[in-house]
């Protein structure tokens, strides 16, 4: 049967369905989004939680311990991690890539709510989530700035407008804010004067709370009316609460100015942000897990007009960052490249036939299967990005290629002076099978990867499907429209050009040279079987030399920081360091923006140390000819002069895994069953790793040098005199904590009052001998604390009586006093801490005592951030890699590294983020190669009803392996995972010269009885021209990815070189050894079937004459 007489035949319809076709695919391409990469992103989910002023070992042990043992339950986890630092703690949660983020956190929602009864009480709300990863970079960071007003008033109208607005966006998976905090009620204490007066600071506390009570007051009817009670029961202002009243002395009243500087500020006065040299609010937006990045940014940019119209005029929003942008570039600059291999590969056909009009048959037929595959990767929900893009780039050279089949064979026969209805009809016959085996041969090696999961599978499926699509989409159009064009076009009439003459004396002269070097070269089969067994040892040697690596580094023109502190430096260092590093990289003449913020403590998904800090960096797009890494090096020294903190700066691009942030591009994780045994090897491996030349910028996140003021109290000489640890810790958490006592509710968002000890007083561990504690403040216990309240607090005469009469108060009276003042606190505070047991307005002086009657303190050191990984302590080392430094090669340094020093085997190991991404990858890739071997050896073993076919084909594959390789050493680049899908591809490809040798040769053997060696010379003959034609299509279609032109060229480069390396030599070597190859096999074949038949004929007993007149004996397949 003839497929293609049908579409012959109906030539109007086979055009109108071009038509329909080619405006299907138009339209889709217009409404296909556009995104950097496929959807690789692992669902990955944060919970946050939040504790001021707690010690990261506090947060560790009370707040991450519990959260990650119900945490922990939920299936699904693939890896879970944390980092507890000053007041917050982090756990990152990742899951199996098929996991639906959705239900994910609804299960870990469920985990939070199981653990809220094994939380602290003084966790002031419940842990949060977000479905965001907090190792990935933001994808826009905004810049909102002032010239009249302070930080914290840009924070908070960027609270109550810019975050809750963008957070509504879809695709929009965190917003944060960093640079400064909410507007606050500061009420700094002296304690000196506190002391003098006799009031405790729990009676502070509780007198904070009690001014601003917020609490329901009912109404009153009156007939037919009613009248909402309202009273001035909130203080909303610092001069509100100036005057209050909190204790009484001698008959006068004590009041905050008294005793404390009430001031407006902001929530944590430790932070800092700048942008250009300003001062600023930054607002990192990270996309959700599965979003797409171009149109979560467009859908923020429209946005951006209502909400700055509805901010003030003093404040302006810039973007700092736009990852956008290069992305933009990256996929116009793949396009042109679509543009330039469709070109290049229709110029090929035009230099073989030298006819205009045949070259018409390319120039439709390449765009019209481009155009179908668009519509087939519309209804897939695939997106226009670097993956697709370079498929269709690849597919230029395949799609040709089955046109050229059919246009050549047609060719010749009209050249044989056929009549062309005659000559487009038997051509495309003939060729059929050719087509449709190279077609399916080539698709074929596609399917073990279709079914890989995990990252590697995601990458490689959309590329997979769109380049099948494509293929499949060109076997139908080769079949159909391009016989329909040859049957009606003049395509025997050469152009009388001097290109068309030049190139059919090259053609010419080469057929003649290939077809003396072809005799010689089956004269001499064992000379070029040795050349094949060399190919194939050499595919092992290259193989294992090469440089690996996981994914390229794409140049984007974007730079990341990271800011190390020294672990005992303050906010008021850091800061100036701080403003140091941005002012060096904004001097930089290669730099367009700068901006970053530093402190804050680590509070959100994305905090770290109280020693740390984050820039962006924004280079120029005319930057002379430099890299971003040529830029990082060039700032490198001069950061290095900045004594007591580091600079880590590092380019964005390329694909980032894991979700521990990292002060580099690549991470090693460290596990240890104890804290202490960690910390005693850590600083070894950091040394020792330091010194290994295959790594730089190499650092850790341990940080367990930290100063502290160490406390230690004397709990005989406290319970004397009538003080617990509870009151103790109460009283240095409301001095040093920042402690936020109480909330103003106002109309847009909710406000605190925050208080603390003077600067003064927390500027040096000598001020702790000002801190005094009152005796008077009990501590609730037994069943006080579910008794009733007989009184609020004891005032007046009662309490002026007790102390005459007793002079000392009993510790039943403190604990009864304690009880009445919780509860009342309790129906005031709104903190959400635990309500203080003070008295909310003091009117007797208190036993105040000084820390020192029962405690001595001294220097020691402290952790400044505590990580776990599942079960373990964990501590992670960042670092980069210097130029000409493989991804392969820095993994066994390290592991040379951790051997050489003897690492306890309690200690161990592993790659983690995107090292361990890496390693997991490469170490699947072998089943991959031979996944997709015997697929197609199946396939073809199918097709051509034989054993030993597929083999000969298959012998074309090591010369391309060695091809690719050598391509790559040659421009220096490594063998990852876009060079991994070149050899792929290259399995697909190289055998298509074998497949239209030897369809010949098995129709030359059976149709002109033949021996094999003419026949196979013969068909090597006659299929030259095709042959060239479609490798050097493939070669020219690949050939501008080769090159490397446009932004994002560092991604799309390995896959053009590995692709043409390998066609260059398999299209030299193969064109010998597969002749040589073919008579080998069907030598071997003959023999097997005579070595089949004796045994057939043994087995049954019989002779084989004994068959010549019934049916045959059955003999095994060719």
């Amino acid at each position: 049967m003839n497929i293609a007489a049908l579409f012959i035949r109906r030539r109007i319809a086979t055009t109108l369905l071009a038509l329909g076709l080619g405006l299907a695919g138009m339209t889709a391409y217009f409404l296909l989004p556009v995104a950097p990469l496929p959807n690789i992103d692992i669902p990955t989910i944060v919970v946050s939680a939040s504790m001021p002023g707690a010690s990261p070992e506090t947060m560790s042990t009370s707040v991450a311990t519990p959260l990650e043992r119900h945490l922990g339950t939920i299936a699904g986890v693939t890896e879970m991690t944390s980092s507890s630092n000053v007041g917050s703690s982090n756990i990152v949660l990742q899951f199996d890539i098929d996991r639906d983020i959705d239900g994910a956190a609804r299960d870990v929602q469920a985990a939070i709510n199981a653990s809220r009864a094994d939380l602290p009480t003084a966790l002031r709300s419940n842990p949060t989530y977000r479905k965001i990863n907090p190792a990935d970079q933001p994808i826009l960071v905004l810049a909102m700035t002032s010239k009249t007003l302070t930080p914290g008033q840009i924070y908070d109208q960027a609270a109550n407008i810019i975050q809750q607005k963008l957070s509504q966006i879809s695709g929009v998976g965190d917003v944060s804010l960093s640079g400064a905090s909410l507007p606050a009620v500061r009420i700094e204490l002296n304690p000196r004067a506190l002391f003098k007066y006799g009031i405790g600071l729990e009676d502070v506390r509780a007198a904070i709370s009690a001014a601003n009570a917020n609490s329901p007051k009912g109404d009153v009817q009156q007939g037919d009316q009613s009248y909402q009670l309202y009273a001035n029961d909130r203080a909303s202002e610092a001069s509100e609460y100036r005057n209050l009243i909190i204790a009484y002395r001698n008959g006068s009243a004590v009041r905050f100015q008294d005793v404390a500087t009430v001031r407006e500020g902001q929530e944590n006065i430790r932070n800092i942000g700048i942008a250009n040299g300003r001062p600023a609010v930054l607002v990192p937006i990270t996309k959700q897990p599965g979003a797409n990045v171009i149109e979560t940014v467009d859908h923020i940019r429209a946005e951006m007009p209502a909400l700055q119209a509805a901010l003030p005029p003093a404040i302006q929003v810039s973007e700092l960052l736009d990852t956008t942008q290069s992305i933009r570039n990256a996929v116009h600059d793949v396009e042109i490249t679509l543009i330039l291999s469709t070109v290049l590969v229709i110029l090929v056909v035009f230099l073989f036939l030298r006819n205009f009009t045949a070259t018409l048959v390319p120039t439709v037929c390449v765009p019209l299967s481009l155009l179908g595959t668009f519509g087939i990767m519309y209804l897939s929900g695939f997106s226009l990005d670097n993956f697709s893009l370079m498929a269709l780039i690849v597919s230029t050279g395949f799609v040709v290629d089955n046109t050229i089949v059919v246009l050549e064979n047609v060719t010749r026969h009209l050249e044989n002076g056929e009549e062309r209805l005659t000559a487009a009809m038997k051509g495309a016959r003939e060729v059929s099978f050719t087509v449709v085996s190279m077609s399916i041969s080539l698709v074929a090696v596609f399917f073990p990867i279709l079914l890989m999961g995990g990252i590697v599978g995601r990458v490689f499926h959309e590329f997979a499907v769109t380049l099948t699509a494509a293929i499949g989409v060109s076997l139908i159009v080769s079949l159909t429209v391009t016989p329909m064009m040859c049957a009606y076009l003049d395509l025997v009439n050469e152009s009388g050009h001097w290109t068309s003459r030049w190139s059919k004396r090259a053609f010419d002269r080469t057929l003649d040279f290939y077809s003396r070097t072809l005799a010689w070269g089956l004269d001499n089969p064992k000379t070029i079987m040795a050349m094949l067994m060399i190919a194939v040892l050499l595919n092992f040697y290259l193989i294992a030399i090469v440089p690996k690596g996981f994914f390229p580094d794409q140049d984007n023109g974007m730079l990341f920081g990271r800011i190390r502190g020294d672990q005992s430096i303050s906010f008021q260092s850091l800061q100036k360091k701080f403003t140091q590093f941005v002012d060096i990289i904004r001097a930089d003449p290669a730099v367009a923006t700068v901006g970053g913020s530093a402190g804050g403590g680590g509070g959100g998904p994305r905090g770290g140390s109280s020693n740390s800090g984050t820039v962006f960096v924004t280079l120029k797009s005319d930057r002379g000819g430099l890299s971003s890494d040529d830029v990082v090096e060039r700032l490198r020294p001069k950061l290095e002069k900045v004594a007591g903190a580091r600079m880590f700066l590092f380019s964005s691009g390329g694909v980032r895994a894991g979700g521990r942030q990292g002060n580099g591009n690549y991470q090693y994780t460290v596990l240890g069953d104890t804290l202490d045994e960690l910390n005693q090897w850590v600083p070894r491996i950091t040394r020792a790793l330091q010194d290994v030349p295959q790594l730089e910028d190499v650092n850790s996140d341990q940080q367990d040098k930290g100063l502290e003021v160490q406390l230690k109290i004397d709990r005989q000489t406290a319970a004397r005199l009538g003080l617990t640890t509870v009151q103790i810790d109460n009283t240095l958490y409301d001095a040093f904590g920042q402690r936020q006592v109480s909330t103003i509710y106002k109309d847009k968002n909710q406000y605190h009052v925050v208080m603390e000890v003077a600067p003064e007083f927390w500027q040096n561990p000598e001020t702790l001998r000002d801190i005094y504690v009152s005796t008077s403040v009990g501590s609730v216990s037994g069943t006080q604390a579910t008794a009733a309240a007989g009184g609020a607090f004891r005032t007046g005469a009662a309490a002026t009586t007790t102390a005459a009469t007793s002079g000392t108060e009993t510790a039943q009276q403190l604990a009864q006093d304690a009880v009445r003042n919780q509860q009342l606190n309790a129906l005031t505070n709104s903190g959400g801490g635990g309500a203080s047991t003070g008295a909310s307005l003091s009117t007797r002086v208190e036993t105040m005592v000084p820390l020192s009657a029962f405690a001595s303190f001294g220097p020691g050191t402290t952790p400044l951030s505590v990580n776990h990984q599942g079960p373990f302590v964990a501590t992670t080392f960042s670092f980069n890699l210097p130029p000409g430094v493989s991804m392969g090669q820095a993994v066994a340094a390290i592991q040379n590294t951790m051997a050489r020093i003897n690492v306890p085997l309690t200690i161990h190991g592993e790659e983690a983020g995107t090292l361990k991404l890496f390693a997991s990858s490469f170490a699947n890739l072998p089943f991959l190669v031979l996944g997709s071997i015997l697929t197609i050896y199946i396939v073809l073993g199918m097709l051509y009803e034989s054993f030993i076919h597929p083999v000969t084909i298959l012998s074309t594959l090591p010369s391309a392996g060695v091809g690719a390789v050598l391509g790559l050493l040659m421009f220096n680049a490594e063998f990852d995972l876009i060079a991994f899908i070149g050899v792929i591809l290259l399995i697909g490809i190289v055998k298509k010269n074998a497949i239209i040798m030897i369809d010949f040769a098995i129709d030359l053997q059976r149709r002109q009885n033949l021996s094999s060696r003419e026949a196979i010379y013969q068909a090597c003959l006659l299929r030259f021209r095709p042959i060239m034609m479609t490798t050097l299509g493939a070669i020219l279609g690949a050939l501008p990815l080769a090159i490397g032109m446009g932004e994002g060229s560092e991604l799309r480069q390995p896959l053009g070189i590995s692709i043409v390396g390998g066609l260059m030599l398999s299209q030299i070597l193969t064109l010998y050894t597969t002749p040589v190859v073919f008579l080998y096999m069907d030598r071997f074949g003959s023999w097997a079937k005579r070595l089949w038949n004796k045994w057939y004929h043994g087995l049954m007993k019989d002779r084989p004459e004994d068959h010549t007149g019934g049916a045959p004996s059955p003999a095994p397949a060719e």
